[in-house]
């Protein structure tokens, strides 16, 4: 898969520590964030840099690395097509896919340690909209997520 990752400053080591799991397990990963803490690339710098990635269709999904996730996720959700979620469990990392269809996963550094931040990168990257649910609730999920992207629409439109 090819995946967008970057972080700022505070979350850089995360950051590395993550890229290098998903380069072992064979992703394509391009880095758009802080590659030297000397030289910090800010949350504002970062997640459009992600999200235009995305948006490109030069990656499937991101991940964005801050202090708390938040401030990586209020700037990538203001690009057209981009779900980015803060996450703090593997099951939020589930259900944010499941329910949401988010394509970028933030995380907080300050939060989330290494071990548990491994599990949801690999739970968000391999669930998929709508997994695994009955099919009254994916025709709800599919209805939700094209009113959403209607809405979208007429908030980009201008």
């Amino acid at each position: 898969m090819k995946i967008v990752i970057g972080s700022d400053k505070a979350g850089f080591q995360l950051k590395e520590r993550i890229k290098k799991l998903l380069t072992e397990q064979g992703h394509a990963v391009k880095d758009v964030g802080t590659v030297d803490t000397d030289h910090p690339r800010p949350h504002t710098v970062t997640a459009p840099a992600a999200a235009k990635e995305i948006m490109k269709g030069e990656a499937e999904k991101g991940i964005l690395i801050c202090g708390t996730g938040m401030g990586m996720s209020i700037v990538a959700n203001k690009h057209k097509g981009i779900y980015a979620a803060v996450v703090e469990s593997v099951y939020a990392a589930e259900y944010c896919r499941k329910i949401n269809d988010a394509n970028i996963l933030c995380i907080g550094a300050f939060i989330v340690g290494e071990t548990m931040a491994a599990e949801m990168v690999n739970t968000f990257l391999n669930t998929g909209f709508v997994q695994d649910f009955p099919q009254w609730r994916v025709e709800f999920l599919q209805g939700q997520n094209e009113t959403l992207r209607n809405y979208e629409e007429k908030q980009f439109a201008d």
